[in-house]
């Protein structure tokens, strides 16, 4: 008896496990997987409503050599900020230049056209979403050579002088853009 007493005991002190301590232990792992759900999917959509999209993101047709790779990333780049991309693949980028009038001086690796204006060269995303929004009296935007670090090329990213040329081939300070 004295056994059963100390047994008696020892249940008393020691609480017995229920039915419901198991899905406790269930619920909090299920809360704590769920926390950490809510928060990446949080994290994802902060990092997507903080990224640069253009309210009006439109169809950009580019023309580049099929050796060049920069040009592609350029592409992806443009794609990443909503746009929809079309890449031509040309012989002699150069013709492609000349035939829609862009002045030499600011000539780099690859042409692009959206809506009715020309970008040339790896010109960050703000700039053309300034283009479209502005709407200036332009023919395009251009940025010049092949900038380290501009969408699309190797480097540390920094800010660029993004030019406009208008139909008789003057260039004009349009914006200065980070990336």
């Amino acid at each position: 008896m004295a056994n059963n007493r100390n047994s008696s005991k020892d249940e008393d002190r020691i609480p017995a496990k229920t039915a419901g301590a198991g899905k406790s232990r269930l619920s909090r792992r299920a809360l704590l997987l769920g926390s950490v759900a809510v928060a990446g999917g949080g994290v994802f959509a902060w990092s997507m409503l903080g990224s640069t999209r253009p309210a009006k993101a439109g169809t950009i047709t580019v023309w580049k050599s099929p050796t060049c790779g920069c040009c592609g990333e350029w592409a992806t780049y443009m794609r990443g900020k909503g746009y929809q991309v079309t890449v031509n693949l040309v012989s002699d980028p150069d013709a492609i230049k000349a035939k829609f009038g862009i002045p030499e001086a600011v000539y780099s690796c690859h042409t692009a056209k959206i809506d009715d204006y020309l970008v040339e060269g790896h010109v960050p995303e703000g700039a053309v979403a300034k283009l479209l929004a502005e709407r200036p009296k332009l023919k395009g935007i251009a940025l010049p050579g092949m900038p380290a670090g501009s969408p699309g090329m190797d480097g540390k990213p920094g800010i660029y002088r993004i030019v406009g040329f208008d139909e008789n081939g003057r260039i004009h300070r349009f914006a200065e853009v980070g990336v």
